[in-house]
């Protein structure tokens, strides 16, 4: 069966998708510009004007040479006209620290400078060191620690003599990982898959959140009789989802009670406390290296111990050492193109600060927390392929909320998958912050929690395909935003979110307006089987409109939670009350863009007015749960409910609506489908996008 954005692909394969602006920025070398080679077999005292070695000259060896060759170069007689490129030959560059550019390495407007792959060539940055030294474990009291199913196939390498003097902690900010044939491998864990649970918690300081019970103290009995084995073994972690299933940390274990069958965590505890039958597992216990591609490091010794999942000479170890790839600050006029970054402990790319900034057909992986965090204005991350990241995949910070300035950051046909693999929770494929920034035309899949996550003014969230996350939480939102009254004006409009029901099948959110959030329309989308689709968590002014609802339970969620339990909470109402006031939203700008906001502590505040329910079309599963005292204040106007709409071809996940749909006479307007998703031209990795799509004019309410 072929999704909606495959439907699109084949429609308009080879073809300009909408009203992209794509630009060929250093897609060939230009006449003005100047070209600078970087190669694997270059060096750094030559001319680096040359692509191949030959009468003693030749490429540069390193990208920090070439960006030192810039400088000089602007100092001396400024930029080409049209710039300079760095091109990239194929190979392997193992970093020793990031390429860090300044301001000093910027280019300028119609002058940029490009640090790209040579066409066709891969080329890989690698924050790592290749681990090749191997030997079978013949330590005794290593032996008799493993597992006896991982004796004689686990191999072990000594990192001191490989110069790997910083080994990092189990957890935080400074994690040495292991990867081998491009993949990450598992820190020595148990159980192999899945959680264990609490059986019960014994603390001995009860408490209660919203009822619930549970512990302060991090004290519990464990089942079954495995963490016996551990009782010498130190530095041992625990993963969990303590208390809620959306809040999971990561605690050292304090003390194991074998007897008693009681493990106790090291202070502080977690912030809500810890709960009977929640989940859990160990990881970084040596005994429990039991499986092929688990790992663990002694950092007393400096020995990694390691069971490979292939013979060791069909791929390379690497153990990831430097913090990032690249890092910008201040930087304008800079594009990063068709490179592969991997195996740093931190964020691939760092920009802070950047203007016309621009990440474009990238393959970034095995990263120790982000893909890319871009924070300033007019640059973008398109065309990227991003999977196996500890963390997020793309941050975009910008914009300036009390002006209302928009940053103008994008993130374009990027396709994002399988990340989150560490910070399980609030690590989404793309993170929108600030003002006037787009998520638009990216697949996001395959993630513990969300899909993209918002916060601030007038973003826009279009043509995206989201599926399969969420699997690891309840109580989530594939899209998300929550408590805030001020951050209006954001369009989730013309995107397609499938199969998303939340950990065990026990239900999450497509689109969650958490917690009042207001202002934000959800207009024109297809949610197919997910659990409350479309969320109005007791927010105000929010517009469900036009979208396609099939097999959802609920279709909408609309809560008066302001007039009941968070507007009981006092820390809630603060929290509320706080962002209210830090805004000016009473004076000519905002007032002018957001009206109903400036009377709104005059208008019972708590209270979920001004939300607008109109033109959608359900079919199957479960049409609303709007709360008894949200419904007086939610208006509902022309929705299609059981009755058939007409789809093309549902069998095959084709739900356009027929010409002759009843949903027509109500008002609905055709919904895109086919041109959701990824951009359909196979080199769409080779084009950046110029500027971001510009909105459509907003359906009428």
């Amino acid at each position: 069966m072929r999704s909606l954005t495959q439907y699109g692909r084949f429609l308009l394969h080879g073809t300009v998708l909408l009203s992209l602006a794509f630009v060929a920025l250093g897609a060939t070398a230009r006449a003005d510009n100047l070209t600078l080679h970087v190669a694997p077999n270059g060096n750094d005292a030559w001319s680096g004007k040359r692509p191949e070695p030959k009468d003693g000259d030749g490429p540069f060896l390193t990208l920090e040479r070439a960006r030192d060759e810039i400088r000089k170069l602007k100092k001396a007689s400024g930029l080409p006209a049209d710039g300079v490129e760095v091109e990239i030959h194929g190979g392997v560059y193992p970093s020793s620290s990031p390429l860090q550019l300044t301001a000093e390495d910027s280019g300028a407007a119609g002058s940029p400078i490009v640090y790209r792959a040579k066409q066709g060539e891969e080329v890989r940055l690698v924050g790592g060191v290749e681990v090749k030294s191997f030997q079978p474990v013949t330590d005794p009291a290593a032996l008799e620690r493993l597992d006896e199913t991982a004796r004689g196939k686990v191999m072990q390498a000594d990192l001191k003599t490989l110069g790997v003097a910083d080994l990092g902690q189990v957890s935080g900010s400074n994690r040495l990982e292991v990867f081998f044939q491009d993949k990450p491998m598992t820190l020595a864990r148990w159980p192999n898959e899945g959680f264990t649970r609490i059986v019960d918690v014994v603390g001995g300081e009860p408490h209660k959140i919203h009822g619930i019970p549970g512990d302060k103290i991090g004290r519990f009995i464990y089942e079954g009789d495995r963490p016996s084995r551990w009782t010498n073994e130190k530095d041992i972690w625990l993963h969990g989802y303590w208390f809620w299933d959306w809040a999971e940390q990561r605690q050292q274990v304090e003390s194991i009670d074998a007897a008693k069958r009681v493990i106790s965590v090291v202070p502080p505890y977690h912030h809500y406390g810890y709960r009977k039958g929640q989940w859990y597992y160990a990881l970084n216990v040596l005994p429990e290296l039991d499986a092929p591609g688990e790992w663990y490091l002694d950092r007393n010794s400096s020995i990694l111990y390691f069971w490979p999942p292939a013979p060791l000479d069909q791929g390379k170890v690497l153990v990831s050492v430097i913090p990032s790839l690249i890092t910008m600050a201040s930087t304008s006029h800079v594009t990063v193109r068709g490179l592969t970054l991997e195996a740093c402990r931190g964020n691939a790319i760092e920009a802070n600060g950047a203007e016309d900034v621009h990440v474009v057909g990238c393959t970034i992986r095995n990263t120790g927390s982000w893909a890319v965090s871009l924070g300033g204005k007019n640059s973008s991350v398109a065309g990227c392929d991003i999977y196996e990241t500890a963390n997020g995949g793309i941050s975009l910070t910008g914009g300036d909320r009390k002006t209302l300035a928009a940053a103008n950051l994008i993130a374009a046909n990027n396709h994002i998958h399988h990340y989150s693999r560490w910070t399980r929770m609030g690590q989404p494929g793309v993170a929108i912050n600030g003002v006037g920034n787009r998520a638009v035309h990216n697949l996001i899949h395959n993630a513990p929690h969300m899909g993209i996550n918002f916060s601030g003014n007038d973003h826009a969230i279009e043509f995206n395909e989201i599926h399969s996350v969420c699997y690891e939480s309840n109580d989530a939102g594939a899209i998300y935003a929550g408590r805030d009254w001020t951050m209006r004006g954001t369009v989730i409009r013309h995107n397609y979110l499938h199969d998303i029901t939340g950990f065990l099948g026990k239900g999450c959110v497509g689109v969650y307006l958490d917690d009042q959030f207001s202002g934000t329309e959800i207009v024109g989308n297809v949610f197919y089987k997910v659990t409350s689709a479309a969320f109005i968590g007791g927010g105000r002014d929010c517009t469900i409109a036009n979208n396609i609802f099939v097999d959802c339970d609920p279709a909408i969620h609309v809560d008066a939670r302001g007039l009941g339990w968070a507007g009981a909470m006092p820390d809630h109402v603060e929290t509320m009350n706080t962002r209210l006031a830090e805004m000016p939203y009473r004076e000519s700008l905002w007032a002018s863009r957001y009206p109903k906001l400036v009377p709104i502590l005059d208008e019972e505040p708590m209270a979920p007015k001004g939300n607008l329910v109109a033109r959608n079309v359900c079919a199957g599963g479960r049409w609303d749960d709007v709360e008894g005292k949200a419904r007086p204040f939610t208006a509902f106007q022309g929705n299609l409910i059981d009755q058939n709409p007409r789809f093309v071809d549902p069998e095959h996940r084709n739900f356009q609506l027929q010409d002759d749909s009843p949903a027509y006479q109500l008002g609905f307007q055709r919904i895109p489908v086919e041109k959701i998703g990824l951009h359909a031209d196979p080199n769409r990795a080779s084009w950046p996008v110029e500027n971001a799509v510009r909105p459509a004019d907003k359906p009428k309410p």
